[in-house]
């Protein structure tokens, strides 16, 4: 896979947008590792929550072409990036400036991606619309993770697949139970060390 232009991206725009870093690389490592599965599978409708600026939404549209890409995320503005770095891709992809997934009524989607706000902080910093939205987690840094997981039951096509970045204080092992509580499988696809984080991606599917 591709990583996407990113040059068009003022720095200035860091200061209210999450800016990729390793957690966001090894998101795209993860889809690459998994793309003859992906691809297999002929997903037409992927979804990223929470897409900041972008890279990991465009960088699957850009290795299937075919697929409807689209991204949502709390923050205003990195909606508006993501359109920008999509633009800049030549993928075509729709933006939604919402919480999670919960304007999308109806919809169902074949790959959903997540990587949340994972730092384990006050429940109170919890809830922002601004940058902190990428990096506040709650208690476990779990908490705006959590309120995903009961959604992917509806938002999940039956044959659809969930990847979920997670660090280790997140606790992963309660996340595979909580999934499989709801009939879902898993694997960790990818898992690397980051200065002090032990960062991995598991995929959840039937």
């Amino acid at each position: 896979m591709e990583t996407p232009y990113q040059n068009h991206i003022d720095k200035a725009e860091f200061d209210h947008v999450y800016e990729p870093a390793e957690d966001s690389f090894l998101l795209i490592d993860a889809l690459e590792q998994d793309l003859d599965y992906l691809k297999a599978k002929k997903p037409t409708f992927c979804l990223e929550v929470g897409s900041g600026s972008g890279v990991v939404i465009t960088a699957l549209g850009m290795a299937i072409p075919d697929t409807v890409c689209m991204c949502s995320d709390v923050n205003f503005k990195a909606c508006a990036i993501s359109k920008i770095t999509a633009k800049r891709n030549k993928v075509p992809l729709d933006a939604v400036n919402m919480d999670l997934c919960n304007a999308f009524l109806d919809e169902m989607f074949d790959v959903i991606i997540f990587n949340p706000p994972y730092v384990v902080t006050e429940s109170n910093e919890c809830g922002g619309t601004d940058i902190t939205a990428s990096w506040a987690g709650g208690v476990k840094g779990r908490e705006v993770t959590d309120r995903l997981l009961d959604l992917i039951p509806k938002k999940l096509a039956p044959n659809g697949t969930f990847y979920l970045l997670l660090i280790e204080e997140n606790i992963p092992q309660e996340v595979i139970t909580i999934m499989s509580k709801h009939g879902f499988q898993s694997e960790t696809v990818i898992k690397r060390r980051n200065r002090n984080e032990q960062q991995l991606v598991l995929k959840f599917y039937k």
